[in-house]
């Protein structure tokens, strides 16, 4: 019996074309949920932004547009909602007529400061209101947008789903690089368990998907980047880069490559895969 052969992209270049791919990017409003919009608009596809904060999904989104010279849009949706991820859905087929690339990008991430953040980020005292919330928009959010729009991929044929995990689905957050000198114990903040959780899930959703719709056409993979520059103060800035190999965090545009990469035909044979790209971190 005969292999069955697949037909690859002729070169590199057109490998990592994404001409004319309808990208939905929930979270898109977000710091790295506009540079994943950047980086499929740059290749020539249409990224679409999602996101609770209409006003700065927008703007993100005419300037793509007006940047790249792409047909970028922004929707607000509560992804939490399964009629309105179905609403969604909807308008974005009765444009474009398909949906070729998920990116499951939205999730809570608490602040750093102040006094109460750190109360309320301890273990201890962690709200239960606070943690649905963070499962909601992280794990259920990722299933509702992955069931809806992963069942219309599965109807086109062929679709890419990413996922963005983080190192801390790897690895127990090392909570002395949040401590500040001078506070109380108990007000030290923590990275809450949430985080730990949620990010770990979507890995497993992940491979979950990418097994159940392996026939389908459907190829699901996640990322999981390190610490992104973002005015941290200079103490943690200088804490966190002594846990990294290379010596410091991510520029917020560094991710740019991967995530083209991960959703484009460049990783045709790449499925059920979490992508590592965090300084080393994890290999300490």
């Amino acid at each position: 019996m005969k292999n069955k052969m697949v037909k690859h992209k002729d070169s590199v270049k057109e490998a990592f074309a994404l001409n004319g791919r309808v990208a939905v990017i929930t979270g898109g409003a977000g710091l790295l949920g506009a540079k994943h919009a950047e980086a499929i608009a740059e290749m020539g596809g249409i990224p679409i932004l999602i996101d609770i904060d209409e006003k700065r999904a927008q703007e993100c989104a005419q300037e793509i547009a007006n940047v790249f010279g792409v047909k970028a849009k922004a929707y607000y949706c509560d992804i939490t909602n399964e009629e309105a991820v179905k609403k969604l859905l909807s308008k974005v087929m009765k444009q474009f007529k398909k949906v070729d690339i998920l990116i499951n990008n939205a999730a809570n991430n608490p602040k750093v400061e102040g006094r109460s953040a750190g109360l309320k980020s301890r273990l201890e005292n962690f709200p239960l209101r606070t943690w649905n919330k963070d499962m909601d928009v992280g794990l259920t959010g990722a299933f509702l947008c992955s069931k809806i729009i992963g069942a219309q991929m599965t109807k086109q044929g062929k679709g890419v789903i990413l996922n963005i995990a983080s190192d801390l689905a790897l690895i127990a957050p090392d909570q002395r690089i949040y401590r500040e000198p001078g506070q109380k114990e108990e007000e030290q903040f923590t990275k809450p368990i949430s985080y730990s959780v949620v990010k770990s899930g979507l890995i497993g959703m992940t491979r979950y998907l990418a097994t159940y719709w392996a026939k389908k056409g459907i190829r699901v993979n996640s990322i999981s980047p390190g610490g992104v520059y973002n005015d941290q103060s200079e103490g943690f800035v200088k804490r966190l880069a002594n846990l990294i190999p290379l010596g410091r965090m991510a520029d917020k545009d560094e991710y740019k490559a991967a995530i083209v990469f991960l959703v484009s035909d460049a990783s045709s044979y790449m499925t059920g895969t979490n992508l590592v790209i965090d300084g080393g971190k994890t290999c300490w």
